[in-house]
């Protein structure tokens, strides 16, 4: 073959590497960032977005996002059973903490790996001075959710703090998803010492140093100094 051959046949080759690297990239990012609707659950009980759902959202004006009907209300309870780092906890048991609360997959979502050094660095910044970080596994693979798994991923992002599984998506539906069109799903609520919603990120990731993580340090600081 000729050096115009072989330039082009590398050539051909290296298009499509890209693609592929590309759809490779777009499939994590599918899986982790957007899109309210839950896979088919691992065990009974999760359900798909209704359609009144739907007319809720269109009847705020058309923004799945708005916080309005969460900030400033008190959060609901979780419902999850497995925890890792830590025995049991309700966020009853929290009070007089201000707890973050931030939803995560495994680690080929980018977003999530992007966030996880900000939720370590947050908790070894602030855990002493009363901020409690809370992890909220929500499985969104087509494989079969195994705790195990989850484990590792736990220490492959290097988590100290309470992490949890939220099976079926029931905590997450509850505080964030249940008749709305959000969306994303890897959410953070920022909760003060009375178990109040003070302020969240909507989705997405918030890396060290970032604009995002400013703000989100300047809401736990002015929590912690702040009566209460």
């Amino acid at each position: 073959m000729g050096h115009e051959g072989a330039a082009g046949a590398s050539r051909g080759w290296g298009s499509r590497w890209q693609a592929w690297g590309a759809a490779l990239l777009a499939v994590g990012m599918a899986g982790c960032g957007s899109g309210s609707t839950s896979p088919a659950p691992t065990r009974s009980g999760a359900a798909p977005e209704t359609a009144a759902g739907s007319a809720t959202a269109a009847g705020r004006g058309g923004d799945p996002d708005d916080a309005g009907d969460v900030i400033g209300k008190p959060a609901p309870g979780w419902s999850v059973d497995r925890w890792f780092n830590t025995a049991p906890i309700t966020l009853e048991s929290l009070r007089g903490k201000v707890v973050l609360v931030r939803w995560f997959m495994s680690p080929e979502c980018p977003y999530c790996s992007t966030t996880a050094p900000s939720l370590n660095l947050l908790h070894e910044t602030y855990a002493a001075r009363g901020l409690t970080v809370v992890g909220m596994y929500h499985h969104k693979r087509d494989e079969p959710l195994d705790p195990e798994d989850v484990k590792g991923w736990v220490a492959q992002y290097g988590f100290r703090f309470p992490v949890a599984i939220d099976e079926d998506w029931r905590t997450l539906k509850r505080w964030w998803l249940d008749g709305h069109e959000r969306t994303w799903t890897s959410v953070s609520f920022l909760i003060d010492r009375q178990g109040v919603v003070r302020a969240m990120h909507k989705g997405g990731k918030y890396a060290p140093g970032d604009a995002d993580y400013r703000k989100l340090t300047a809401e736990i600081e002015a929590l912690l100094t702040g009566p209460g």
